[in-house]
This record gives C-alpha cells, sequence and structure tokens, in this order.
C-alpha cells in the first residue's frame, strides 16, 4: 500500500486516472441508487395501477370473484403476482380466487382506496372498491411479492450502468494514457540521443501545455552547448600551447644527452626525457579529443577493415615486439564498413596500443572481423587481465583508469574511441575473452557496411 501510495504521488499521469476513476466511480453509485429508488417506487406504482385495473375488470363486467378463465394472459400475470379478488362479506359471500384459492380474513369495515393491512402476519397492499350494485371488492396484493417483483425491475434499471461503468474507466485510462503519450515519445526521444548530440528539441509538434517545458529544456541545452564548447576550446587551445614548450625541451634534452655527463646525470636525465615523453603523449591524445569532439566529420566511405588492420599493424609491431607479445590478425575474411577512414584509424590504433599496454609480455593479440547483412563485427582480444563489469562504462569518461591500473597511459584512448564511433554510427562492447576465468579483453565494434542511403 505505501508503494502505491508513494507511486501515486510521484506519478501525475496515475494520480489523473485514479482521480477520473474515482470521480466516474462515486457518480454512478449515486446516480445508480437514484435509478434504483426510482425505479422500485414506480414499480409500487404500477403494481397499484395493476390493482386497480382489476377491480375495475370485476366491477365492469359484474363478474363473481374470479377471473377470466378464458383469458391465458390474465391468468398468467395474475398467478405471478399473486393476486387475491374476494368479496369483502361474511360467511359464505367472501368467495374469492387468488393464487391458492383461500380467502383473505380482511377487516370488513375498510375503506374503499388503496391501503395496507396485516392479515394473520403477513402484510398484504389491499384495494377496496364498492360497485354500483353495493358490493365490495377486495383485491390484496402480498407485500413480499411486491417489493420482490418491485426489487427484480429496479435491478433490471442498474444493468446499464454494470456494464458501460468498467468500459468507461478502461476509455478514461486509455484517453489518459494517450494525453500523456507526448511526454513519453519527448522522453524517449532524448534518451536516444548521442551525448554529443545537443541539438534544440522540435515544439511544433508537441501539446501547447508541454512546448514551455521544451522551451527550457532547448534553453539549457544552449547552456551546455556553450559551455562544451568553451572547455573543448580551452583544451585545444591548452595542448597546443603547451606543446612548443615541450617540443623545446625535448630538444633540449636530446642536445643535453650529448654532452659528457656522469652516469648518475645520465640516469635522471632518462627520467627526465621519459617524464617530456609523456606529457607529449598526453599533449597529442587531447588533441585528438578535441578533434573527435569537436567539429563536423568528414564525408564517410567504403573502408576496407583488412587493410586498415594491416596499416595499424605496422605501426604498433614494434611496441608489441618489445613486450614479446604475439599479434596478428585472425581470420582472412574483409569488409567494407561505411566510415571516415582516418577516424576509423585512430579507433584501432587506440584499442590496439590498450591491448599491448595492458597484455602482460609473452601474450597474444587477434584481431578479427566478420559480416551479417548491412553491419560488420570488428573484434580485439588480447590475454591481459581485462575490465570488471562495474568499470565498463567509466572506462570511456575521460582521464579516468581503472583501479591498480600499472600501465602507463592517459586514461583518453577510450574516450577518444566512443566519441569517433558514435559519429560514425557504430556501437562497442566490452567483454571477457574468458567468461570461466574471467580475463582477457575483447572489444566489439558493430558498423554499418554500407551507405545509409543504400541501405
Amino acid at each position: 500500500m505505501d508503494g502505491f501510495k508513494k507511486r501515486l504521488n510521484a506519478s501525475l499521469q496515475l494520480k489523473l486516472s485514479v482521480a477520473l476513476s474515482l470521480t466516474i466511480l462515486l457518480v454512478a453509485v449515486v446516480a445508480g441508487m437514484f435509478s434504483f429508488a426510482t425505479a422500485f417506487k414506480q414499480a409500487h406504482d404500477l403494481q397499484d395501477v395493476t390493482l386497480q385495473q382489476v377491480a375495475t375488470l370485476f366491477d365492469r363486467q359484474h363478474l363473481v370473484a374470479s377471473l377470466p378463465q378464458n383469458d391465458h394472459l390474465a391468468q398468467s400475470n395474475y398467478q405471478e403476482s399473486r393476486v387475491v379478488v374476494q368479496f369483502l362479506a361474511e360467511g359464505a359471500r367472501a368467495v374469492g380466487k387468488g393464487h391458492t384459492g383461500a380467502v383473505l380474513a380482511l377487516p370488513l369495515p375498510l375503506p374503499d382506496g388503496l391501503q395496507t393491512v396485516d392479515v394473520e402476519g403477513e402484510s398484504f397492499r389491499v384495494l377496496v372498491k364498492t360497485t354500483p350494485l353495493g358490493e365490495r371488492i377486495a383485491v390484496a396484493q402480498e407485500t413480499d411479492v411486491r417489493d420482490d417483483i418491485a426489487e427484480v425491475s429496479a435491478l433490471h434499471t442498474l444493468m446499464p450502468f454494470l456494464i458501460l461503468v468498467p468500459i468507461l474507466l478502461l476509455l478514461v485510462a486509455d484517453l489518459v494514457r494517450k494525453m500523456f503519450r507526448p511526454i513519453a515519445e519527448l522522453s524517449a526521444a532524448i534518451d536516444e540521443r548521442a551525448e554529443e548530440d545537443l541539438q534544440p528539441i522540435a515544439k511544433d509538434d508537441l501539446p501547447i501545455e508541454v512546448r514551455p517545458f521544451a522551451a527550457a529544456i532547448n534553453r539549457l541545452l544552449r547552456r551546455v552547448d556553450k559551455a562544451m564548447q568553451g572547455q573543448r576550446r580551452f583544451v585545444a587551445d591548452a595542448a597546443h600551447e603547451l606543446r612548443s614548450p615541450l617540443t623545446a625541451l625535448s630538444l633540449q634534452a636530446g642536445r643535453l644527452a650529448e654532452a659528457p655527463m656522469s652516469d648518475l646525470a645520465h640516469a635522471r636525465l632518462d627520467g627526465l626525457r621519459q617524464g617530456i615523453e609523456r606529457g607529449s603523449r598526453l599533449l597529442e591524445q587531447l588533441l585528438n579529443l578535441a578533434k573527435a569532439q569537436a567539429a563536423p566529420e568528414l564525408p564517410p566511405s567504403a573502408v576496407s577493415v583488412q587493410h586498415l588492420f594491416r596499416t595499424v599493424l605496422e605501426d604498433c609491431l614494434p611496441l608489441a615486439e618489445a613486450r614479446d607479445i604475439d599479434i596478428g590478425v585472425a581470420g582472412a575474411e574483409d569488409a567494407l564498413v561505411w566510415a571516415n577512414e582516418l577516424d576509423l584509424e585512430v579507433v584501432l590504433k587506440n584499442l590496439v596500443d590498450n591491448a599491448i599496454r595492458y597484455t602482460p609480455e609473452g601474450g597474444k593479440i587477434d584481431l578479427s572481423v566478420s559480416k551479417e547483412i548491412g553491419f560488420a563485427t570488428l573484434q580485439i582480444q588480447d590475454s591481459g587481465p581485462g575490465i570488471a563489469e562495474a568499470e565498463r562504462e567509466r572506462v570511456f569518461d575521460a582521464f579516468y583508469r581503472t583501479p591498480g591500473s600499472e600501465a602507463p597511459g592517459s586514461g583518453l584512448g577510450l574516450s577518444i574511441v566512443r566519441s569517433l564511433l558514435q559519429r560514425m554510427g557504430a556501437e562497442i562492447g566490452l567483454g571477457f575473452v574468458d567468461e570461466s576465468h574471467r580475463c582477457g579483453l575483447r572489444v566489439t565494434i558493430r558498423m554499418p557496411t554500407g551507405s545509409p542511403l543504400s541501405n
């Protein structure tokens, strides 16, 4: 119950549905009660009219107190209504006809007209009428029978409510759901956007009540876009400005290495040069990240995956050989993917470079590609420690590195990879090569094999 109350307070759609449903039920109950009471009273009035009609029938025909034997319909109604007709007299003159054939012990001084009389512990509705001949006729009906007939008649009037109210509740629920559908569609459209897509939301197709929210979201998107552009410009400008001093430091360190110096000085100089190289590599990654996140991409084209594999391996092979890592392409199958060749080369280089850095010496790295209808799947598998499931989303954040990692790096490689793949309309996934031992990293890229226009 507490969960429902919490959900009710949090959901405007549910709150509106419940409010409308309760209103409909309340109106239906009140209308049903009024209809039942009205029908119940009308049924009683009709039964009084029936008593008057029976008394008139006997008066006009000057009959003894019995029904016509040849009138089957009258007989049927008579039996169902359990009406008793008799003379209001003493002794043998008090003959009559009823559903039992018995004569009621009605009090003789009853006045003419309709009245309720108790006879031997039972309640009767009695109509007394004096004929032109001076005979008094009593037409009686049990009150319980009258109530039963009236109740059945009144219940029949409730049938439309019992049928229409559930249908109306379902229609209300469906109507409320359709009324809130534009909001759900707007939410889904925003969720499906890429992280870099900060285009304004189209408001023309939205209800008037929702447009102010869309306008507020658009203003927020513009502010976020402006802030992100400023951040990217700062990163790119800072990297550019720092590259020249680091280049100068690297040249000075190279010249200093040629000068005669002690072994201790040489050791310290080597540490300095390694630091300069790490700084230069970080600046290069920052520039690549700024390039990947900025600017419109170059026109894509059909690119051979096997060709890119060979290009990337030529660049990365020296680093792999230095660590005694067996790296190569598994299989000869090729695929033509629809992408910008330079961007895809950067993606593969970063992934292969990461695999080499995190794979232990003497390990193995395999590159492969497979095809399916409209898509190609590129895989890079290594024999390293892999990435835990809890860390697989965070490793794509800029400057984030997995805890306990000792491999050199800036934490920008996977961030660059994801930014470029998003621009290509490709998907990337991480997993274990060996699921049972939870080791080895498998990087899977799924991307289109042809032009979107041709598909």
